[in-house]
């Protein structure tokens, strides 16, 4: 099984040539947190050291046995009524040293009104997206981890509907007496079974992340730098008109800097108490491609979060800035069984 891992981020490695960017990809929702810690983190984040199974669904290698019988439930709300629901399971196999887990992310757009071209109401429609994944993670040689996520993507709008199959495979190395993590992971490997209108198909969000996170040994502080596409070094949307009749340079093809910090993430977690737990992270791709030229941007790219990790039950929140407005995400975890988490 380990091989095979190894085989398939190599594999990913090699053909991200034919992949798209987001925009320009289906089935983006896939990009979205699933958990309130992951949105508080910037909404990418595979190497963080903790216990939250919400985690686990976006990189399968921080599956660990000490997830066992948890549940993860979490409730995002955006603009205009906009709602994401997710709920992850995971249980340790004694029998093969190996640990399961089933998951599903779910976005509901609401009713709204479908109507022809000349504007004449049909009646209402209302639109969804949702992935269900099976996640499996293995230990190898104590300090390395492997993970695999297999997944059923279905989107339903009206009279277009579209699904596909994809996996995601992670590898990490954890050494829990430094504290340090780091992790690779190559997201939304697969194929378009259905398309929206029965011609071509399209691609799928794929991404090749890293990060390490360190948590400091006197200092109860834990930092993590994650980056993102790594496949391709411009992931910037740049639209060539209107950067020249703004004068707009940080799409420049000169401006290699910029670029390169699109492709991170930092965050920061303060453990104030065993029970209490602030996150605040800086996502810069989504900064720069908020922020409207020659005018204040405030906090964008910036989200905060906080935990109440209580023996039987974490409770989450995380907020974002989006120029004038901001999310809330919130997360329970608990032990099926009702055992300290």
């Amino acid at each position: 099984m380990n091989r095979i891992l190894l085989l398939l981020l190599f594999f990913a490695a090699n053909k991200v040539n034919a992949q798209t960017l987001g925009g320009n990809a289906v089935f983006n929702f896939l990009n979205q947190p699933n958990c309130a810690q992951l949105a508080a983190a910037g909404s990418v984040n595979v190497s963080s050291i903790g216990n939250d199974l919400g985690m686990a669904f976006q990189n399968p290698a921080l599956l660990r046995d000490s997830m066992h019988q948890q549940l993860s439930s979490s409730f995002y709300t955006y603009a205009e009524g906009v709602k994401q629901y997710s709920m992850q399971a995971a249980f340790h196999m004694v029998s093969i040293r190996s640990n399961l887990g089933v998951g599903v992310q779910y976005l509901d757009y609401g009713s709204l009104t479908q109507t022809d071209a000349s504007g004449n109401v049909l009646g209402a429609f209302r639109p969804s997206d949702y992935v269900v994944q099976v996640m499996f993670s293995k230990s190898y040689k104590e300090k390395w981890w492997v993970g695999i996520n297999s997944k059923f993507i279905n989107s339903n709008y009206g009279a277009f509907k579209s699904n596909a199959i994809a996996f995601d495979a992670g590898i990490a190395y954890y050494d829990p007496e430094n504290q340090l993590q780091v992790s690779l992971l190559a997201k939304n490997m697969g194929q378009q079974l259905k398309t929206y209108d029965g011609s071509s198909k399209e691609e799928l969000p794929f991404d090749l992340q890293a990060g390490i996170t360190k948590r400091l040994m006197n200092a109860p502080i834990q930092f993590s730098v994650t980056a993102h596409h790594l496949h391709r070094f411009d992931i910037f949307y740049n639209d060539t008109l209107f950067n020249a009749q703004e004068g707009d340079a940080r799409f420049s093809a000169n401006n290699n800097f910029q670029k390169l910090l699109a492709h991170l993430v930092f965050s920061t977690d303060v453990f104030l108490s065993n029970q209490f737990q602030i996150t605040a992270a800086l996502n810069l791709m989504r900064r720069q491609s908020l922020n409207a030229y020659n005018i204040t941007n405030g906090l964008n790219g910036f989200s905060l979060g906080f935990g109440v990790l209580l023996n039987k039950l974490h409770i989450r929140y995380a907020t974002g800035f989006y120029q004038q407005n901001l999310f809330h995400q919130f997360s329970l975890n608990f032990n099926l069984k009702g055992d300290n988490l």
